[in-house]
């Protein structure tokens, strides 16, 4: 019965890590931003990967509630930042493709907000302490479970656009090999011909 509860208490407490996972399209000189809510001491995480688009690179900033810049990065392709909400009141995140005249960027991102850290009034007995301290090792565990999953699938799309290019890259030798070797061909046939001219011997008759 008490693991049963357990169980469910760190499936009630997996909740609490709301991961958001999104893929956007920046056109050029355009920029895009998102927003969460999140009170003060919550963790707070952004990941992002750019995915097509130029020179795969891209320019981030995160802002707080007072238009405060958190951390901002230029032409970045991939990244990850973790922070803590300062103040109460709604974050920023925004991706900014306006280095870029003509191509649209791809990114994938993805946030993660804690649960917000919970204040503690009076003094408690052993059995609640004891009580408190299950909690927070079940949240942490789902905590690091969730991210633990997150990398996995920022992994799988780094792996995703690295075998992109890597495929690309190989035709692109392919045709370039393709294309050296006619030319031997043909510079090949057109020496024969000129040297078998030029040792020809004209008869006059």
């Amino acid at each position: 019965m008490k693991f049963l509860l357990n169980f469910l208490t760190f499936l009630l407490l997996q909740c609490v890590v709301h991961i958001n996972g999104y893929f956007i399209t920046v056109d050029p000189h355009s920029e895009e931003c998102f927003f969460d809510r999140a009170e003060a001491g919550t963790k707070l995480g952004l990941m992002f990967e750019t995915v097509e688009g130029g020179f795969l690179d891209i320019e981030v900033r995160i802002s707080g509630p007072d238009q405060k810049v958190i951390y901002q990065g230029e032409k970045e392709s991939s990244g990850k930042y973790t922070f803590s909400a300062y103040e109460t009141g709604i974050y920023h995140y925004c991706f900014s493709n306006k280095m870029s005249t003509l191509t649209p960027k791809v990114v994938m991102f993805s946030m993660e907000i804690g649960e917000a850290p919970k204040g503690t009034v009076g003094a408690v007995n052993e059995g609640e302490a004891g009580h408190t301290k299950l909690e927070d090792m079940i949240r942490e565990l789902s905590g690091t479970l969730t991210s633990i999953k997150h990398e996995q699938d920022y992994m799988h799309v780094r792996d995703r656009i690295h075998r992109s290019i890597n495929e690309s890259t190989n035709s692109r030798v392919v045709m370039w090999s393709f294309f050296e070797a006619i030319v031997l061909i043909v510079m090949t046939v057109g020496q024969v011909y000129y040297l078998k001219r030029f040792f020809e011997v004209k008869r006059v008759v």
